[in-house]
C-alpha cells in the first residue's frame, strides 16, 4: 500500500506514541524522514534515532524523550504544508513558532533545516511542520 503523506504519518505516529508513553516508535524510512528526525534530535525533542536497513525498505526508529516525571518533551506537533496545499515562505516571511520557543522545519534548496538556520542562511522554502 502506498502512503499519500509519509511526513504526516511520521508526525502522527510520534504524537500517538508519546501520548501512550512508549519508549520507541518505528516507521518506514525515507531520506526526508531521516532529515526531520535529525532536526528533532538536534533540537532536543527526541532522545535519538536509528535507521535499520531492511530488504524492501528500511525502518526508522525514534527513541522518545521524557522529563523527570514522565512529562512529554513535545507539547505539540503540526503538519503545515500538505500534498494538497503546499505552503512556502520566503526568506523574509519565515515563521516563528511561539515567538521563537518552538521550531519550524523548513525544506530548502540547501536541505531540510530549522527556521533559525534558514533565517541565518537567508533562504526560504517549504514549511513542513511546527514543533513546540
Amino acid at each position: 500500500m502506498t502512503m499519500t503523506d509519509p511526513i504526516a504519518d511520521m508526525l502522527t505516529r510520534l504524537r500517538n506514541a508519546q501520548t501512550a508513553g512508549h519508549e520507541t516508535v518505528s516507521m518506514p524510512t525515507s531520506k526526508k524522514l531521516v532529515e526531520i528526525a535529525r532536526i528533532m534530535d538536534q533540537e532536543g525533542y527526541i532522545q535519538s534515532f536509528d535507521v535499520i536497513e531492511g530488504d524492501p525498505r528500511g525502518t526508522l526508529e525514534l527513541t522518545l524523550k521524557y522529563g523527570p516525571k514522565k512529562e512529554k518533551t513535545i507539547k505539540g506537533i503540526k503538519r503545515i504544508s500538505k500534498p494538497g496545499l503546499r505552503i512556502y515562505a520566503g526568506k523574509d516571511d519565515l515563521p516563528r513558532v511561539l515567538g521563537g520557543l518552538g521550531t519550524a522545519i523548513i525544506s530548502t534548496s540547501s536541505g531540510v533545516m530549522t527556521d533559525r538556520d534558514a533565517r541565518k542562511a537567508g533562504i526560504g522554502g517549504e514549511v513542513i511542520a511546527y514543533i513546540w
